[in-house]
């Protein structure tokens, strides 16, 4: 059997890797404000109208520029102490430390509504990060006297699901595949561009199947098991495809952080079956999935 206080470490772990990852990105890298501050067809109209200023003169401001830049800086501050507020939270802090965390849920939030608005509105770009942006909250469920673990399995399967299913549409085509799919498989597995391919097109199916699958009783576990190895590869096909072993450290510099704040979508299914098979009594039934709903 696995304790309870295992179980809300293996999500603190997650929510950290989540928040740090993402924070080294927008600190390092930075994140994708410009694609909405700089969308013409967007704001031409406020900020010539509102604010009295030629768009061509708002787009080449330096001052502009500087702004963006030092509030994503402060948004990469601020997820990183979302960070370390998922792992020393408690009953005894938790009105203090909950609100960094959820600042780091809704700075995912809008991220992944960014990354959808830069992919063409694809619906699965911003469902692909369900993971990411909601488990923060449910971390937060679980810092109470009383925890309802079947809830909280339900919603993480939810999660799992809609992460999963949102990257299967694209490995199985129904959006355009990822150029970055398709390199980091050649790489990682040394296959040709057909075979990587079709390798991914097994791999979306399996995705939309598993989705399905983790909510089956006795069947699930073996979803979940897959759902953990294969989540744990995708977060390390970050680092292995595009590891180059002349430039060691940069290369791992460039591809870390992905692999970090990716490590959580193996880590949910591995939450998720501990709570299943090795928390909750044998004994209980899965009851109507509209009791377990956020």
């Amino acid at each position: 059997m696995i304790s309870k206080n295992k179980i809300i470490n293996l999500l603190k772990a997650a929510v950290f890797l989540i928040f740090i990852g993402r924070a080294y990105q927008y600190i390092v890298y930075g994140a994708p404000f410009r694609a909405l501050l700089w969308d013409e067809g967007l704001l031409q109209p406020i900020v010539e109208g509102l604010f009295n200023t030629p768009w061509g003169e708002y787009a080449t401001s330096k001052t502009v520029d500087t702004w963006i830049e030092n509030t994503t800086l402060i948004n990469g501050i601020f997820l990183a102490i979302a960070a370390f507020s998922a792992l020393l939270i408690n009953q005894n802090n938790k009105k203090y430390l909950k609100y960094f965390i959820y600042f780091g849920s809704f700075s995912l939030l809008i991220l992944s509504t960014l990354l959808m608005k830069d992919k063409f509105f694809h619906n699965a770009q911003f469902f692909e990060h369900a993971i990411q942006v909601v488990t923060p909250l449910i971390l937060l469920m679980t810092i109470n006297e009383t925890i309802n673990f079947e809830k909280i399995s339900f919603n993480l399967k939810i999660l799992v699901a809609i992460t999963f299913t949102s990257h299967g549409l694209y490995a199985l085509g129904y959006y355009p595949i990822p150029g970055n799919f398709v390199d980091m498989t050649i790489n990682s597995l040394g296959t040709s561009e057909d075979t990587s391919k079709i390798f991914l097109y097994t791999a979306g199916i399996l995705d939309i199947l598993l989705s399905i699958l983790i909510f089956i009783p006795k069947i699930s576990k073996y979803a979940l098991w897959y759902a953990f190895i294969w989540g744990t590869a995708t977060a390390m096909a970050r680092v292995t495809g595009y590891f180059n072993s002349d430039l060691i450290a940069l290369s791992l510099e460039s591809s870390l952080y992905r692999t970090i704040y990716r490590i959580p979508h193996g880590l949910i299914p591995l939450t998720i079956y501990f709570i299943d098979y090795k928390f909750l009594p044998k004994k209980e039934t899965t009851k109507s999935p509209l009791n377990f709903i956020l």
